[in-house]
């Protein structure tokens, strides 16, 4: 297939990530050519992190403003991956949506592990309804779907309830065979929640599986009206993904041995495996890609938000000092000045766990900053600490896929680390100790892959999603390499290991404050 036989003019991907709700317009030459955001975050309520459904349609309606959606063909809808939407049958909410970071779901989440010989995380759709009936929750006998923040906004827009089976591997493990829901486990999931006097049926109440390249639903005029009338019902959606998903094919890691490593608010890499791993790891989540191939997730829940916590610290003083705001230039010209710290960071040592990590098996967390009076104390350090920090766990988990001798051919990285040039790829490579790419296209991230699946569903059905986007997409995409560094890996390797000797530190912390 041919760029000739591209039939669309542009196509609108809208991703709810964790800081920002963002849509990304592309043309057909797969460049992005208008975007918005809108800023949110989560709350802290009732020891739940949650976000408020309300600010779902307000922040959407925000991203798409000022944007010219008169020729959109085809769209589709990405957020954030796993966590807890509960309705009944008429769509009501149950409980606050409970997200990705939350910490809640221990013993359900081990219980279930065990009886399927899989590893089931603890964000996951299906750890969440389990632990939900464990602690005999009012809003069990009401529960009539189960979804994540994807499939609700994708429902409320087309009336269809169905992920793709990328979002859908972080409700309920997927059988690679059948690329649906795994029968057996869901059979044996039904028999334990029997067991605790839970009448519902889980087929009953999981959303539909779709792969990539399947239309799934269209714009309805409610749709259209809960965005404002800005886009014209009859849109066709693409199967609804989560940011794994859409980062995955935001940087052609869809194929075996590619690979990617998303960094904002969370960080978490996909490998995508040519064959299974030796045993089941707590550490590693195994999901797929958005046709279905068994992809390892090392998903760690803190990156940059304990780094974006100190840079406005550092901005707060340089307003003191000026009497002028500062604007956000600072990120790129701190992360610049890293450049000049030592490799070990000059026996500096940081913990960015805002929230807990199940990587390094903590229910939650305490950001620290530790040093002695040997320690080179200084902005550089400081700061080139702050940067391994949002990918330490991570390494932690790659160390076990490197044990099991998983080929990664190629790393490719996106998300707000890499929107200064080389910084956060170098410190990747050396973490990694593999060449990492990043795309010009780097900085859009998820709402760039939706809106590429978005394009493919109006591709040639024979296509499949790699050779669209190896022939289509990436033939000609502006990118950059970095080889790790000896010297950058071997800072990295005594930071590391610097770093897991100080968890004891860490749980000490979590006791204490």
């Amino acid at each position: 297939m041919s760029t000739n036989s591209i039939n669309f003019k542009n196509c609108l991907g809208i991703e709810l990530g964790s800081t920002r709700i963002k849509a990304v317009l592309i043309d057909n030459q797969f460049n992005p050519v208008s975007s918005g955001d809108y800023t949110w975050k989560s709350s802290y309520e009732n020891k739940i992190w949650t976000y408020s459904l309300d600010e779902v349609w307000k922040g959407l309606n925000a991203a798409l403003e000022g944007q010219d959606l008169s020729s959109v063909d085809a769209m589709g809808i990405s957020a954030m991956m796993h966590g807890y939407l509960a309705f009944d049958s008429d769509w009501n909410l149950l409980v606050p949506f409970r997200t990705w970071q939350n910490t809640i779901t221990g013993e359900a989440a081990a219980k279930l592990t065990e009886l399927f010989n899989f590893n089931i995380p603890q964000r996951w759709s299906i750890a969440h309804l389990c632990q939900a009936v464990m602690n005999k929750e009012e809003h069990i006998s009401k529960i009539a779907h189960i979804t994540t923040l994807a499939g609700y906004v994708h429902y409320m827009l087309t009336g269809v309830n169905a992920v793709g089976i990328g979002e859908a591997s972080g409700i309920f493990p997927i059988n690679s065979d059948t690329l649906n829901y795994d029968d057996d486990m869901l059979d044996k999931f039904d028999g334990l929640l029997a067991e605790m006097n839970f009448s519902g049926k889980i087929r009953d109440i999981l959303p539909a599986v779709l792969t990539a390249g399947n239309e799934a639903g269209r714009l309805t005029e409610k749709g259209a009206g809960l965005l404002g009338g800005k886009l014209s019902a009859g849109i066709p959606f693409a199967p609804p993904e989560g940011d794994a998903g859409t980062g995955m094919t935001a940087t052609n890691s869809v194929a075996a041995g590619t690979g990617n490593v998303s960094a904002g608010t969370s960080v978490f890499s996909m490998i995508v495996l040519d064959k299974a791993l030796s045993k089941v790891y707590p550490e590693i989540d195994m999901v797929t890609t958005p046709t279905g191939k068994p992809v390892a997730m090392v998903h760690c829940n803190n990156c940059t938000n304990d780094m974006n916590a100190w840079v406005n610290i550092l901005k707060e003083t340089v307003s003191l000092m000026t009497g002028t705001e500062v604007s956000n230039d600072i990120f790129t010209k701190l992360y610049e000045k890293s450049l000049d710290g030592d490799a070990d960071c000059g026996n500096i040592t940081v913990y960015n766990y805002l929230a807990g990590e199940s990587v390094t098996h903590f229910d939650e967390g305490r950001p620290m900053v530790i040093r002695n009076a040997e320690s080179k104390f200084n902005l550089a350090n400081l700061i080139r600490s702050m940067l391994y920090s949002t990918i330490s766990t991570l390494r932690i988990g790659m160390d076990i896929l490197s044990e099991e001798g998983v080929r990664i051919d190629s790393l490719t990285g996106h998300g707000g680390l890499f929107k200064t040039p080389v910084v956060g790829q170098k410190y990747l490579a050396a973490a990694c100790k593999a060449p990492v790419t990043v795309m010009k296209t780097a900085g859009e991230g998820g709402p760039y892959g939706m809106a590429l699946l978005a394009a493919y569903i109006l591709s040639d059905s024979s296509v499949t999603l790699e050779q669209y986007l190896n022939e289509n997409v990436f033939s000609k995409a502006e990118v950059s390499v970095l080889k790790p560094d000896k010297t950058d890996v071997d800072g990295f390797n005594t930071y590391i290991e610097r770093y897991k000797n100080g968890l004891e530190a860490e749980k000490a912390a979590v006791n204490f404050l």
